[in-house]
């Protein structure tokens, strides 16, 4: 199913989206940045011909940025409007707490949803332990509560992605709810798959010294070390510039598309001969 939308997988990435399909459970994707964890939901709403929900997580997210807010400014007028009608006070209160007035945010769209979604949970350990406690009623049970309406079930599973930089370590609770996967940085050969398929007009030649050049490079000791969306940056800005082949100077001059942080860019080019001499690449500047 991924490799028909063009996603370059291995056995254990497509056996976990096929069984958290197969079982409807949740599924952690852990791993280091830029490794391809949230191109996973990506493709996998396409395949399925449905909607992809994304909360991107980060620090102090709470349960109302994720499920849902009340429109007050409506919610005023409408009091307003119904002022001298002779409404009751009980009568008011449960005409503005309803449907009509409720925001939906990711979490709660993605459980209300007329059709089965994919809902992303991006960088989940970006958020704190509160809001993880907050998510497990969703993912053990499909539902949410929302204390003035009350509990309110899935009309369609949907298919719940969490991917995590492990930043911090998540609860077990959390993870006793979800499959696991963890992706870790990618072979050459697999590598160069994906290149390939990323940026089909590229060189042979140029493609095989890219891929070579950052295994090299994931061996550094790097402050940020450089993902596969990096890679696919560095493989379609060298295409733009209709190169075949890499060579120190255009090393040096595009390391900023592969490297962002600036004691790593010091680092690799004090290595730089040793790092093209390793990769096969002449470190001599033409």
């Amino acid at each position: 199913m991924l490799q028909d939308q063009g996603y370059i997988d291995d056995g254990a990435i497509a056996m976990s989206v096929f069984l958290a399909m197969k079982l409807e459970k949740p599924l952690l994707i852990e791993g280091p940045a830029g490794v391809g964890k949230t191109e996973i939901s990506k493709v996998m709403a396409k395949a399925m011909g449905t909607e992809l929900i994304r909360l991107q997580c980060y620090e102090g997210l709470d349960s109302t940025h994720a499920l849902y807010e009340w429109n007050y400014q409506h919610q005023l007028l409408h009091l307003k409007m119904q002022e001298g009608k002779g409404k009751s006070t009980e009568t008011l209160e449960e005409t503005i707490f309803s449907d009509r007035f409720l925001l939906k945010r990711p979490v709660l769209n993605a459980i209300t949803h007329h059709e089965k979604t994919v809902l992303l949970l991006d960088e989940i350990d970006r958020a704190d332990e509160e809001f993880e406690s907050f998510l497990l009623e969703v993912l053990s049970d499909w539902q949410v509560t929302i204390p003035e309406i009350g509990t309110i079930e899935a009309k369609n599973k949907p298919q719940i992605i969490l991917t995590g930089n492990r930043t911090r370590e998540l609860s077990e609770a959390l993870r006793r709810r979800c499959l696991y996967l963890w992706i870790d940085y990618p072979t050459f050969e697999k590598e160069l798959a994906i290149v390939q398929s990323k940026v089909p007009e590229i060189d042979q030649k140029l493609g095989t010294q890219i891929c070579a050049f950052m295994k090299e490079l994931r061996e550094m000791k790097l402050e940020k070390t450089p993902g596969i969306s990096e890679t696919i940056d560095w493989a379609r800005a060298l295409t733009s510039m209709h190169l075949t082949h890499l060579d120190k100077q255009i090393v040096e001059d595009t390391l900023g598309v592969v490297l962002k942080d600036w004691q790593d860019m010091r680092h690799t080019q004090d290595s730089l001969s040793e790092l093209l001499e390793r990769t096969g690449v002449s470190s001599r500047i033409v």
